[in-house]
């Protein structure tokens, strides 16, 4: 069937400049307000990118899971961020092996397909009781402290990255390289010589662990990966995988939920009925994270794609060889959720199908250890410290509006 739909470029007035990705925050706990009115009046729409061209902006939930799910979007243009960043970093036309954010079907799977292994329901039941002792380690250090301290660097930041760590089998004195590394790369005003000089680092860092497991290997995931790696050498893990694999492991299995429990925090501290309906039945803690996961979405500007055809998406023509980004939290504030009054925050809320974790095949793997920190950390801190409150008005936070994802380089607490 003939593509029908009308291009923005075919019409007159095309020239006129296009706006950018909504980026404003009137309150710090919602996205942009200028999504809901796209979503209502062009809800596939032309955005400017800051370093020049163009692409597609996609804000409604149905088409926000349509997108992610049909093929005929790929991946490849993946970290890039042409829709955020003025200079984008140049990223190899073909994708490292075990890219996994770059990379589609069928390649995708088979590397993402062994690591799935550690992340499952019952793996991460199993890490429960771990989790609960690194929380309330510490917890037990930010009592001795006494406040205010700052609840990123003593309580969110150390909870996943020694999760991480010990998953990974990463030294946790090496955190402050990792992390160091990871600003660096998800930094929004990041050089692109910045960005791809932390990438070689970091990759650099990885490679040494895993030469250093196949020496000596150890009860971890990287251990696990490279036995499976030499027990078939015809397989998709060779060093250079592992180690792309690794690193992306590394960044987004703690900076990810350190941001979610930091932004989880503060937003439950400034709706106090919220809170106060959790602490008055600690069974709502699932509910309250699915909830908080919604309501926050801190992948705050959306996932690209690319057209790999001329295709029509939510009914806009898009052409082949055009960027397509994806808006969660727009899908997510999207009536077309299926819940009521998604601007609302309800810890009380039954399930809802959302997308903070993306949809799809590429759907977050670590979905699963993340829901489990979050609850335990959540939980854990509000029984320990009932009077919580923040040492600075929420004015004075310092959030990220700078980086990929969202959430808060600190939050000085008290209680």
């Amino acid at each position: 069937m003939a593509d029908t739909s009308v291009h923005p470029t075919d019409q007159p007035g095309a020239q006129q400049p296009l706006p950018g990705l909504p980026r404003h925050r009137t309150c710090p706990f919602d996205p942009a307000p200028e999504y809901a009115r796209l979503r209502e009046d062009a809800p596939v729409s032309r955005i400017a990118f800051p370093g020049g061209g163009s692409g597609w902006l996609v804000t409604r939930y149905e088409d926000v899971r349509a997108m992610l799910a049909d093929p005929r979007f790929s991946s490849r243009v993946g970290l890039t961020a042409p829709h955020v960043r003025p200079n984008p970093a140049t990223l190899p036309e073909v994708p490292l092996p075990g890219a996994l954010l770059r990379l589609d079907e069928p390649e995708h799977a088979r590397y993402r397909r062994p690591v799935m292994r550690a992340f499952t329901v019952k793996r991460v039941q199993q890490l429960r009781p771990r989790i609960q002792q690194i929380v309330e380690e510490r917890l037990d250090a930010m009592e001795r402290a006494g406040g205010p301290v700052d609840l990123v660097a003593e309580l969110a930041l150390p909870v996943t990255s020694l999760v991480i760590c010990e998953l990974l089998g990463v030294s946790y004195d090496d955190r402050g390289t990792f992390q160091g590394l990871a600003g660096r790369i998800l930094a929004v005003d990041a050089s692109p010589e910045q960005s791809q000089q932390a990438r070689q680092a970091l990759g650099s860092f990885m490679a040494e662990l895993v030469a250093a497991k196949r020496r000596t290997p150890g009860d971890d995931l990287i251990s696990t990966l490279v036995a499976q790696a030499d027990a078939d050498p015809d397989g998709p893990l060779d060093d250079v995988a592992l180690t792309v694999l690794g690193s992306l492991l590394l960044i987004a299995g703690h900076e990810t939920t350190a941001n979610m429990i930091a932004l989880g925090t503060l937003t439950l501290l400034h709706h106090p009925d919220q809170l106060a309906a959790l602490r008055g039945d600690p069974a709502l803690a699932d509910r309250a994270v699915e909830e908080l996961l919604r309501y926050l979405t801190i992948i705050q500007f959306g996932l690209t794609r690319v057209a790999t055809e001329d295709l029509t998406l939510g009914g806009q023509g898009i052409r082949a060889g055009e960027i397509v980004v994806a808006s969660l939290p727009s899908a997510n504030r999207d009536p077309g959720l299926g819940i009521d009054d998604p601007d609302r925050l309800d810890v009380t809320r039954g399930p809802s199908a959302h997308v903070a974790f993306g949809y799809g095949p590429h759907q977050c793997l670590g979905q699963q250890l993340a829901r489990a920190e979050l609850q335990t950390t959540l939980t854990s801190l509000f029984a320990r410290f009932p009077g919580l409150r923040p040492a600075v008005s929420l004015d004075e936070a310092a959030f990220r509006d700078d980086m990929l994802i969202y959430g808060l380089h600190r939050l000085p607490v008290t209680w």
